[in-house]
């Protein structure tokens, strides 16, 4: 994939504050708006959701999910032409107390501050999305395949 692609696809993951999370919870389809912060090597996203939202159940680990990230709508532009990552991806829960917990929990308090709090609440996860295949839309014509390879090569950048 091409350097300038690759440097969007990494820009869009950096600056984009929430994405669209698609689960399937008791046969139903479910969305979710979450807020996210990319790991440093751009593999996965950190999302923290509570356990009382009802997208929360189809959180479950192992479990692949639909992620949605966008650039921002604006009025001068048209929403066809919007970069966008669709991907799927796959979940695993940060038990509270472990290493993973503090990595995931710092990075994103890093991004959102007044996550702090809501970090402290019991029923308040933290979850790591482990991006998979998908497709990355730069725009009219400019589509591209991506996977793991291709996040891996954003941390290269």
């Amino acid at each position: 994939m091409e350097r300038d692609v690759l440097i969007g696809l990494r820009d869009l993951l950096s600056s984009s504050r929430v994405l669209s999370l698609a689960v399937i919870v008791e046969g139903e389809a479910e969305a979710a708006l979450l807020p996210f912060v990319a790991r440093d090597d751009f593999a996965a996203v950190y999302v923290q959701a509570s356990g009382l939202a009802r997208h929360s159940r189809g959180l479950m680990a192992d479990t692949r999910v639909g992620v949605l990230v966008h650039a921002p709508d604006t009025p001068d532009a048209d929403p066809m032409q919007l970069p966008r990552l669709t991907v799927q991806a796959v979940v695993s829960i940060f038990p509270r107390g472990t290493a993973e917990f503090a990595v995931a929990a710092e990075r994103f308090a890093g991004r959102f501050p007044a996550a702090r709090m809501t970090l402290a609440l019991e029923d308040f996860n933290l979850y790591e999305l482990t991006l998979g295949r998908g497709r990355y839309v730069e725009g009219f014509a400019r589509a591209f395949n991506v996977g793991p390879q291709t996040f891996g090569e954003l941390s290269r950048l």
